[in-house]
């Protein structure tokens, strides 16, 4: 299989949507996606993008995808986060997913970075083999917190 990896373009933000939708389906949330196409763009292609894409493209069409952005560790200093690492299911085995995990990395080498960080669902084996494949530690002894927007204003509403 001939596939390149190189650096989304705003053009490309559609197709990354569609494989965002299809990552959803996936990990079996549907109806989570908010982001549109046009707000990869602003956000991703603005003065200030908030995140860095990779694609991965098969005859002139994105069947992967990889969304980075910086962090920081008080512990380590510079870290890269691995938002999403997607490869469209019809791609998966050649391949694609190794090569785009390889473009994450020597990015954040690239960045001088101390570590580079991604969460993984406990029952996706096939990535987590890969993972550990490339020499990356599962913490599986560590849960992933998140407040979401009504949880934020529910927050904000119990602080007066």
């Amino acid at each position: 299989m001939n596939f390149t990896i190189r650096d989304a373009t705003k053009n490309d933000m559609p197709s990354v949507l569609g494989l965002i939708k299809e990552l959803a389906e996936f990990e079996k949330e549907p109806d989570a996606v908010e982001v549109t196409a046009k707000s990869l763009i602003e956000d991703g292609f603005g003065n200030s993008p908030a995140f860095k894409c990779f694609v991965a493209e098969v005859n002139n069409v994105v069947v992967g995808a990889a969304i980075v952005y910086d962090r920081f560790s008080t512990w380590k200093g510079k870290i890269l986060h691995l938002e999403d690492l997607i490869v469209s299911q019809d791609m998966r085995n050649y391949g694609i997913g190794s090569s785009l995990l390889n473009e994450v990395v020597k990015h954040g080498h690239n960045l001088g970075v101390k570590r580079i960080n991604w969460e993984v669902l406990d029952w996706n084996e096939g990535a987590i083999k890969l993972y550990e494949a490339k020499g990356a530690k599962v913490l599986r002894d560590w849960n992933v917190v998140h407040l979401d927007e009504n949880g934020i204003k529910n927050y904000i509403a119990n602080l007066s």
